[in-house]
């Protein structure tokens, strides 16, 4: 169970209306919630201080959501990122999610899915938080370290975050199954919820991005048609 009451929040929204309607929502939920309503201002917090959560609005004066993620994450910081976007494009969630996101809730939502977003983030967080486990996952030249969270590939360490460690974790874990993105979602993100199964294909395409030589013919990860993806141990 998640101990909330030491979780902290970070929370970038320009909109009063909202910002307020959520720090009041997440405060209920025993949570610590620091807000700001400013692009700049909300990158400095979240370099500076050490948060579970960053709930951040894509569209914000000063620097935007995107750039702000970009940031974060090309400065190594990798606290999750839940996105809320007025947008409702696909392409605008997938760059979201390339630029760094884990998750991302399309505006208008409501407060109890935004609050089930945040519990599994928090849940996801407690147990990297949790005594590791001594197992190493090893198939020809990838290695995966489960205690010390490191991927290398031909002994050069990859760069994951903290989801694409997961979901690679989870895939190799069972390799030769085939997972629907439906699994993949309760498994790794910890929620199911239709209509969101372009996360996952997005995390999948970020983690090909860094696992594999050639992107039209994986070697790691195989797309099952109909189905949905699966980790190969070996050709």
């Amino acid at each position: 169970m998640v101990k909330t009451m030491s979780a902290r929040i970070l929370l970038i929204e320009d909109d009063p209306d909202i910002n307020n309607l959520v720090t009041i929502n997440l405060k209920a939920m025993h949570l610590e919630v620091e807000s700001c309503s400013d692009g700049q201002q909300g990158l400095a917090k979240a370099m500076a201080n050490d948060f579970d959560l960053i709930v951040l609005d894509l569209m914000l004066p000063g620097v935007d959501g995107l750039e702000i993620c970009r940031k974060l994450r090309a400065d190594q910081v990798h606290t999750p990122i839940l996105m809320l976007t007025a947008r409702d494009s696909e392409t605008d969630r997938v760059i979201g999610l390339e630029m760094g996101a884990d998750d991302y809730l399309t505006k208008p939502f409501s407060i109890r899915e935004l609050q089930a977003r945040i519990k599994a983030s928090l849940r996801r967080s407690a147990l990297l938080q949790a005594p590791p486990e001594e197992e190493t996952l090893e198939f020809d030249c990838l290695q995966i370290n489960v205690a010390q969270r490191t991927v290398k590939l031909d002994r050069t360490a990859l760069d994951l975050t903290s989801t694409e460690f997961d979901l690679l974790t989870y895939m190799a874990r069972r390799p030769g199954h085939a997972f629907s993105r439906t699994q993949l979602l309760d498994g790794v993100w910890g929620y199911q919820h239709a209509g969101y199964e372009h996360t996952v294909n997005s995390h999948i395409n970020r983690l090909r991005n860094k696992l594999e030589t050639d992107q039209n013919d994986p070697r790691w990860i195989k797309t099952v048609w109909g189905v949905g993806y699966k980790f190969v141990a070996r050709n």
